[in-house]
């Protein structure tokens, strides 16, 4: 385990700055624009703006990587995500904010597929599965680390936007001293999302559901605690249990669906989730410790959705159309990303606070029903002819390619002791 963490020590150093620095600066966004007086619609639009970024960063970056470097350009998108934070400060205006935002999420999205290029490349049969764990680790550790630094400014003053820059900017140290060679460039191959929605409707769907609920889940988290009145303290507790809460519960529901018809898992899943959250709706908001609960609940059966749509989709297709399936459905889940805040904002526009609640409620019982629909037009998939639940970042295609090269080496290391 030490020898696979050293190495890519600098790529893991790297990712855990940048992801804290992306926490707070979510965190941050959401309690500024609200004290700023934005409405809950204009609010949604700027957190949306972060997938538009992501998605258009999915086809323009690959290019760049090719043309320019990975060094390079992760030097630039990095330098250009500092910069960014700090910009956010200077103007306080929704729209240059929808601006600054949306080249948040292309920075952030080619950063991605560069780190994970290098842990491809450094990655071994032996280590591939412990580094993926470890990088999941890190990521979920520093993205919830991120909003607890909260505390350690005013939200109203420049400080914190500081802080979210310098963090950003220290991402750069670890991977611009290191003596790693720069990975191969290879293209990711990608099945397009009509195509995907005929081969299975309800993965694209799963995956936009997931796009759509837990950006707004997070990402609107803060805007929530804000407009009940939490404390900043509590606040950035609230936002961190949204985040912890969401990998609780990844292996059970993932080991679960490797031994049931995994169209019910996703169904049960859910209707759990919304029922979740229409329960947080009235619980009342005077207890900051039941409202951490019940977001941490939501975000525990609204987080593996995006790995159940890439496994149900997976139980369609061959090895080899696995990746570029990956590839299509974290589109998809970045499409989901760019409406979801909106329509979730609206929703607390209209409805108060509790849209914030009932966002999630309406998407997962929407899922869980035309998951229902699904299992009347298509027979299940036999068990022992189901992949394997792997858990899934909604970050780069690269990563799948990694975790679906891992397990079709285990696959074949189980066949060859047959």
């Amino acid at each position: 385990m030490f020898a696979a963490i050293a190495s890519v020590w600098a790529l893991l150093v790297g990712v855990s700055f940048l992801m804290a620095g992306s926490g707070l600066q979510g965190s941050l966004l959401g309690i500024r624009a609200s004290d700023a007086g934005f409405s809950g619609l204009m609010t949604g639009l700027i957190m949306s703006a972060y997938f538009a970024g992501f998605v258009g960063g999915f086809a323009i970056v690959p290019r760049l990587v090719r043309n320019v470097g990975h060094i390079r350009v992760f030097s630039a998108l990095a330098s250009i995500a500092s910069a960014i934070a700090v910009l956010h400060s200077v103007f306080v205006d929704p729209i240059v904010w929808i601006g600054l935002r949306t080249l948040t999420g292309f920075c952030y999205i080619g950063i991605y597929i560069i780190a994970e290029s290098w842990l491809n490349d450094r990655s071994t049969n032996e280590n591939r599965g412990q580094i993926l764990s470890v990088y999941m680790i890190v990521m979920t550790a520093a993205m919830a680390v991120g909003p607890l630094l909260l505390n350690i400014g005013d939200p109203s003053g420049f400080d914190l936007f500081i802080a979210a820059s310098v963090l950003v900017s220290l991402s750069l140290v670890p991977v611009s001293l290191t003596t790693y060679s720069a990975p191969k460039f290879e293209e990711q191959d990608r099945l397009g999302i009509r195509e995907l929605i005929k081969i299975s409707p309800l993965g694209v769907a799963a995956g936009l559901t997931s796009g759509a609920t837990a950006g707004a889940l997070v990402w609107l988290a803060s805007v929530y605690g804000d407009k009940i009145g939490m404390s900043l303290n509590t606040i950035s507790l609230f936002v961190a249990a949204s985040i912890v809460g969401g990998a609780v519960l990844q292996w059970p529901i993932g080991h679960l669906s490797d031994r049931f018809d995994r169209r019910r898992i996703l169904t049960i899943v859910a209707f759990i989730g919304a029922t979740c959250a229409v329960g947080a709706t009235f619980v009342g908001t005077e207890s900051s410790t039941i409202q951490m609960v019940a977001v941490a609940l939501v975000g525990a059966f609204v987080a593996p959705i995006y790995s159940l749509s890439i496994a149900h989709t997976n139980d369609f297709l061959t090895p080899k159309q696995m990746v570029a399936a990956s590839s299509g459905l974290l589109l998809a889940n970045g499409i989901g990303g760019m409406i979801g805040p909106t329509v979730a904002g609206g929703a607390m526009q209209m409805l108060g606070p509790s849209g914030y609640f009932w966002f999630p409620a309406a998407t997962m019982g929407a899922l869980g029903t035309f998951a229902l629909y699904r299992m009347t037009r298509r027979a299940a998939v036999p068990l022992e002819e189901q992949g394997q639940y792997i858990s899934m970042p909604r970050t780069s295609g690269v990563f799948a390619k990694i975790a679906l090269r891992d397990q079709m080496d285990r696959d074949i290391a189980d066949m060859s002791r047959r």
